[in-house]
């Protein structure tokens, strides 16, 4: 890939100068039926039904109940109960790792020291209605700022200058007026318009007929409609071209197979060249796992009460600020809403990178991205004989 992510041929791999390998070391899982797990036959010679399945591995819950499990038995055949841990996960991961955090401390007797949450997901926190509307707009002007759509007095303005004049717009002014519907005076509603076509790079007519609720399928469709351009749900830089210019939605994600596009055959490429393992079984980039049962998805509420109970516990969140699937706002009111008390405010922190869902594909932030988990490892770390105990 080029320095800004996007794919090159001939596709292949190289070192990344960045790695934490000097910090830590790194071990990967795939969950079954992604990259090369999959679902082991019976003695029998069967595999078990569908049914089982879902109970055993395709659910919030049974996710995590087998991955503690897995988790316990590599480190005990590698001897590392001693070691420092961390996990980390990346969009639906993040949900994995939160629920994670306490089921290892729960039923495996296994305390961390840390868990980098990058790109997270809600992780069971609610936030419908005019929150949801609201931590939308801190996005939409993150990716207006970068296609330099918007008036030279924020388009002038540094990116992570901007974004906050904007949140506190979003939280302060367009949530009340959504929430308010229909009831809001005429005059008020306007000058909310206004502003949300101001920062969002979409006209005041399109904000107007979406009722101030702009979703992002729309954003995605409509801010470069008159160019024939549509913008990238994962990464809002990657652009796309529809069959029709109409319509309210893009036909396909152009992030995600500008993506693959160099994903499959370098994985493939290292796995079977480099590193020799030899099959002809497929390496799953996304894996038959649906219907997934999302049911009692508490995971937030689960690293909370982790948190609690582990003094020694600290979390980060890595978000970059094109991502539109799981966008830096939402994030953020997830990490406030993750500790509502303030108590445990000091093991929580934020890190925004000029990029996407998947910020270490920019040079620059795989760069800064790697430094930050670097720094967050170090920082975690208890001193020589730092008690896990909270002081009076």
């Amino acid at each position: 890939i080029d320095d800004e992510g996007y794919p090159l041929q001939p596709y292949g791999v190289k070192n990344n100068a960045y790695s934490i390998l000097d910090v830590a070391d790194i071990v990967y899982v795939n969950p079954v039926n992604t990259g090369y797990s999959r679902v082991l036959k019976n003695e029998e010679g069967e595999l078990p039904s569908k049914d089982a399945q879902k109970d055993m591995f395709f659910g919030v819950n049974a996710d995590v109940k087998y991955l503690a499990e897995w988790l316990n038995t590599f480190v005990t055949r590698n001897n590392r109960w001693r070691s420092p841990k961390y996990l980390i996960g990346e969009s639906y991961g993040t949900t994995r790792v939160s629920g994670l955090a306490l089921a290892l401390q729960n039923s495996q007797w296994m305390y961390l020291n840390g868990v980098i949450l990058v790109s997270p997901t809600d992780l069971g926190i609610k936030r419908d209605g005019p929150v949801d509307v609201a931590n939308r707009l801190p996005y939409f002007a993150a990716t207006a700022w970068h296609h330099k759509l918007l008036a030279p007095e924020y388009q002038n303005m540094a990116l992570e200058e901007f974004l906050p004049q904007v949140e506190a717009f979003a939280l302060n002014k367009l949530l009340p007026a959504v929430a308010r519907g229909g009831f809001i005076s005429e005059t008020e509603k306007q000058a909310v318009v206004a502003q949300v076509a101001a920062y969002s790079g979409l006209s005041e007519k399109a904000v107007e007929q979406n009722n101030l609720d702009v979703s992002p399928w729309y954003y995605w469709k409509e801010l470069l409609r008159e160019e024939g351009k549509t913008v990238g749900r994962l990464d809002s830089r990657y652009l796309g071209i529809d069959g029709k210019d109409s319509g309210s939605r893009p036909d396909y994600n152009a992030e995600l197979t500008s993506w693959l596009h160099s994903f499959t055959p370098a994985l493939n490429y290292y796995l079977r060249e480099v590193l020799n393992y030899k099959t002809d079984v497929k390496y799953n980039m996304f894996g038959p796992v649906h219907p997934w049962d999302r049911s009692n998805d508490k995971t937030g509420e689960n690293l909370r009460l982790a948190m609690a109970a582990n003094p020694y516990l600290h979390v980060m969140i890595q978000s970059g600020y094109y991502d539109g699937a799981t966008n830096y706002f939402d994030a953020k009111y997830t990490l406030w809403q993750l500790d509502a008390s303030g108590k445990m405010k000091d093991r929580l922190s934020f890190k925004g990178y000029r990029s996407g869902h998947m910020m270490y594909l920019r040079h620059e932030d795989l760069e800064s991205a790697n430094n930050d988990i670097r720094d967050f490892i170090k920082a975690s770390l208890p001193g020589k004989n730092e008690a896990a105990k909270y002081p009076r």
